[in-house]
């Protein structure tokens, strides 16, 4: 069985897959028997959130949580060209290490890690044994080049622009990737957009939008705002993210309607008419 890449239409140039669609403790939460974390229903259970792009051939990461081994494994992940972080927080970065097998399976090719300066400053104390170029004496390391986010970059092929959020006291970044004639938005993690970062959302094909839970957060988006941040970026598609364990699947999509809720291995072509 192949990749769920292989199932999208055929010609599909730019495909996105949920690889977790959960906050920081995901879902099942450890201890608890409420009905989301108790459903049969698959799609109640979430993993802490990341995505992969499909560009072309190419593999593009936005967060490696703690899930992303697993998550690579359950949704056979081919490869990994590039990789985004969004913000330092751990459900966003403690599966790095685990990029490291992609090295080898790309015969040694050193893999771009695109991120805010903090965030690398960050990475850099947490994974201090990673670097661009092998280890000296063979022992088994990510081979990883930081790139620091100051601006719009070209990462595979896509103009990806940073689209700076307020989340709490960490740098936080959403990202707009543009490919082959379409843009997505992937803003897992945010509290507030600011103005200047709706602005860079405009005309967007898909907005991947935070929404943890329907009672009022510090550091997240949730039911109301997230609805009227969507009607005001006005996607042809939004889909939202990061949930807690506080509503089923089926709830969300009453809920967040006309916008949808995403779970684990959804994928789906942006570029589809």
């Amino acid at each position: 069985m192949g990749s769920p890449f292989d199932n999208l239409p055929e010609g599909t140039r730019f495909g996105a897959l949920f690889l977790g669609t959960g906050t920081s403790v995901g879902v099942p939460m450890i201890g608890c028997d409420c009905p989301v974390c108790t459903s049969a229903d698959l799609r109640d259970a979430r993993c802490r959130s990341s995505l992969c792009l499909w560009l072309d051939g190419r593999v593009l990461i936005l967060d490696t949580g703690p899930d992303f081994r697993a998550a690579c494994l359950r949704w056979k992940v081919p490869r990994v060209d590039a990789v985004a972080i969004t913000h330092l927080h751990a459900d966003h970065i403690f599966g790095f290490d685990d990029v490291r097998r992609f090295n080898t399976i790309q015969g040694g090719q050193v893999i771009p890690c695109f991120a805010g300066p903090e965030t690398i400053a960050g990475m850099r104390r947490i994974f201090p044994y990673i670097s661009d170029a092998p280890n000296k004496i063979g022992l088994y390391r990510p081979l990883i080049a930081f790139t620091p986010v100051t601006g719009p970059f070209e990462a595979l092929g896509a103009t990806v622009t940073p689209l700076p959020v307020v989340h709490g006291n960490a740098e936080t970044f959403g990202y707009r990737v543009d490919f082959a004639g379409y843009s997505l938005a992937y803003l897992p993690d945010v509290h507030v957009i600011p103005g200047e970062t709706l602005a860079l959302m405009r005309g967007l094909d898909v907005l991947i939008l935070n929404m943890l839970r329907v009672r009022p957060h510090p550091t997240h988006l949730t039911l109301e705002a997230t609805r009227d941040y969507a009607a005001r970026v006005a996607a042809r598609r939004t889909l939202c993210t990061h949930f807690s364990h506080d509503l089923t699947h089926a709830e969300l999509i009453n809920a967040l309607a006309p916008n949808e809720p995403a779970w684990d291995g959804l994928c789906f072509a942006v570029d589809a008419p």
